[in-house]
C-alpha cells in the first residue's frame, strides 16, 4: 500500500520531467485566467506536444496544466469578476467582493493556499487509494466493468445536469459515434459510409479539439473581436498572516474533503464540488450574511474543493480504466497515445510510471503555489489580450493538433466540423462532458457487454449472479432513486411556492 514510499525519485529529477511540470503549470495558470477556455481546452491543446514525448513527462505536462488550471480560474474570477473556469464561478460571490473593497491580492491568497492544500490533500488521496482499489478491481470482470462505465455514465447525467433530458440525449450520441469503425468482434463494418478514414472509428484527438477548442474558438469569434478585459493590477501582492489563514482552516479541509468525493464519481466534476463546498460552508457559518460580501471562507471553501478534484478524478482513471471528467478524458487519450491502456494492469506492469506520476504531481502542486505567489500580477496584465489576437493562436495550435496525431488532413477537417457541431449544441445547452465521457466508455460498455454474454450464453444473469456486481447494481440504483427523489421535491416545492403565491 505505501510502495510509493520507496520511490526512485531520481527517475522523476531528470530534465524532461522538471521542464514538463514548470511548463505544464505556467501554461496552467494562463489557460485558467484567460475566460472561457479552462482545463479541458488547455489538456486538448497541449495533446499534439505529447505525441514525441515519453510518457512520465507527457502525463506530468498535463496533469501539472490541470492542477495550475483550477486555480487560475480564480484570478479571472476575484480581479475582473468574471469565472475563468466553470468551477471558479462560486469564487466570484466573495473573491471580486473583496477585490471590489481594495484587497485583490488578500482574496486571491484565500485562493491559492487553499487551493494548494486541497491539491495536496487530493494528491494524497490519490496515493492512499489507488493501490487498494486496484487490488479490488483486478478481481473484476466484464460483467463489473459494464457496470462500473454504466455508472459513470449515469452519474454524469444525474449528479452533474441541470437538463436530465439534453444530457441523455449527449450520452447517446457521444455511444453512437463510438460504434463507428470495424467491429472488434466479427471485423465488419459499421457506419463507416464505405470511407476508408472511418474504418479506425473517429480519431478521438479530432473529436476532443473540435468539441473543446474549436468550438471555444467560434464562440470567441462571434463575440467582439476587440473585447478586452480592464484589471487593476494594483494591491495584487498574494499573502496572508497566521490569523487569516485559520480562520479558513476547517472551510479549506471540508471543502478538501468534498472536492476529493467528487472526484472520485464519474461525472460529478470541479464545478459541483466547488458549488457544495461553498454552500456547506455557509451551512455551518456563524455569520451567513457576511457571504457574497466578501467572506474568506466563501472563497476557501471552493478553491479548495476544485483542485482536490484533481487528484479525485485520477482515482477511477488508474483504478478502472474510466475517466472521472472531460479533462480526464483527454488526459487518458494522452494515456493511449503511449500505448498504455489505464487500468488496474498499469500498477502490475509498470508500478514505476504510476509512482513518477504521484510524486511530479506533488511537486507541480508546490510549483503551483511557487508561481501563484509570485506571478499572479503578469496574469493579471496578460487578461488584456484583445480576441482578435488570442483567437488565431488557439485556432492555429488546434489545427496543427488535429493533424499532428496521424498526419491526417481528413482530421483536422473532422476537428473542423466537430468544433462546428459542438459550438451548434454549446448554444443549445446540451452536456459536452456527457457526449464525451459516453465516446470514450462506449467501446468499453461494448466489448464488456458482449464478452459478458457470450460467457453466459446471452443470459442477463451474469449481472445478478456476482457480489460485486450485486454491488454496483445497488450504487446505481441509490443514484437514480436520489435523483428521482430530487427532482420530485423540487417539483413540490416549485408547486407550493406557486399556490402561496
Amino acid at each position: 500500500m505505501f510502495d510509493f514510499l520507496y520511490y526512485d525519485f531520481s527517475q522523476l529529477l531528470t530534465w524532461s520531467n522538471v521542464f514538463a511540470i514548470i511548463f505544464g503549470t505556467l501554461f496552467g495558470l494562463l489557460i485558467g485566467a484567460l475566460p472561457g477556455l479552462g482545463p479541458t481546452v488547455g489538456v486538448a491543446l497541449l495533446l499534439p506536444l505529447t505525441y514525441t514525448m515519453d510518457t512520465v513527462p507527457a502525463i506530468l505536462m498535463l496533469v501539472a496544466l490541470y492542477q495550475a488550471a483550477e486555480y487560475g480560474g480564480s484570478i479571472t474570477s476575484i480581479v475582473l469578476g468574471i469565472p475563468g473556469t466553470a468551477a471558479a464561478v462560486a469564487t466570484v460571490l466573495d473573491g471580486n467582493a473583496m477585490a471590489k473593497d481594495g484587497y485583490p491580492g488578500k482574496a486571491l491568497a484565500y485562493s491559492l493556499i487553499p487551493s494548494t492544500i486541497g491539491g495536496l490533500i487530493g494528491i494524497l488521496a490519490l496515493m492512499m487509494l489507488t493501490v487498494p482499489l486496484t487490488k479490488l478491481t483486478i478481481k473484476f470482470a466484464d460483467p463489473e466493468l459494464f457496470l462500473i462505465a454504466l455508472l459513470g455514465l449515469i452519474s454524469v447525467v444525474s449528479l452533474s445536469s441541470r437538463d436530465i433530458p439534453k444530457s441523455v440525449i449527449s450520452v447517446l450520441l457521444g455511444l453512437l459515434l463510438g460504434t463507428i469503425g470495424l467491429d472488434v468482434f466479427t471485423g465488419s463494418a459499421r457506419f463507416t459510409m464505405g470511407s476508408i478514414h472511418f474504418m479506425e472509428g473517429l480519431s478521438l484527438i479530432a473529436v476532443l479539439t473540435g468539441l473543446f477548442a474549436i468550438s471555444e474558438v467560434l464562440s470567441m469569434v462571434t463575440d467582439d473581436l476587440r473585447k478586452r478585459y480592464v484589471t487593476n493590477t494594483q494591491n495584487l501582492k498574494v499573502s496572508l498572516i497566521w490569523s487569516e489563514l485559520k480562520s479558513v482552516w476547517k472551510s479549506t479541509t471540508k471543502g478538501s474533503v468534498i472536492g476529493v468525493i467528487a472526484g472520485i464519481i464519474p461525472g460529478l466534476g470541479a464545478s459541483a464540488a466547488s458549488w457544495l463546498a461553498y454552500t456547506e460552508a455557509k451551512r455551518v457559518s456563524k455569520n451567513p450574511e457576511k457571504f457574497g460580501k466578501g467572506e474568506p471562507n466563501g472563497i476557501a471553501a471552493p478553491e479548495a474543493a476544485n483542485n482536490a478534484v484533481v487528484g479525485g478524478n485520477l482515482v477511477p482513471l488508474l483504478t478502472l480504466g474510466i475517466p472521472g471528467s472531460a479533462t480526464v478524458a483527454v488526459i487518458m487519450g494522452a494515456f493511449m497515445i503511449q500505448g498504455i491502456q489505464p487500468g488496474p494492469q498499469v500498477f502490475k506492469n509498470e508500478p514505476d510510471l504510476i509512482y513518477g506520476i504521484f510524486w511530479g504531481f506533488f511537486a507541480a502542486t508546490i510549483l503551483m503555489y511557487v508561481f501563484g505567489k509570485y506571478t499572479t500580477s503578469v496574469w493579471a496584465r496578460l487578461l488584456t489580450i484583445p480576441n482578435y489576437i488570442l483567437i488565431p493562436i488557439v485556432f492555429i495550435a488546434c489545427v496543427i493538433g488535429a493533424y499532428a496525431h496521424k498526419e491526417s488532413h481528413f482530421d483536422v477537417w473532422l476537428a473542423l466540423f466537430i468544433g462546428l457541431i459542438g459550438f451548434m449544441i454549446k448554444k443549445l445547452d446540451y452536456s459536452f462532458p456527457a457526449f464525451i465521457l459516453a465516446f470514450v466508455l462506449g467501446p468499453l460498455m461494448e466489448s464488456s457487454l458482449r464478452r459478458s454474454l457470450m460467457l453466459s450464453e446471452g443470459s442477463y444473469s451474469i449481472f445478478i449472479s456476482r457480489g460485486y456486481s450485486i454491488g454496483i447494481i445497488i450504487l446505481i440504483l441509490l443514484i437514480v432513486g436520489a435523483t428521482v427523489y430530487g427532482n420530485w421535491k423540487r417539483k413540490k416545492t416549485a408547486q407550493t411556492d406557486r399556490v402561496n403565491m
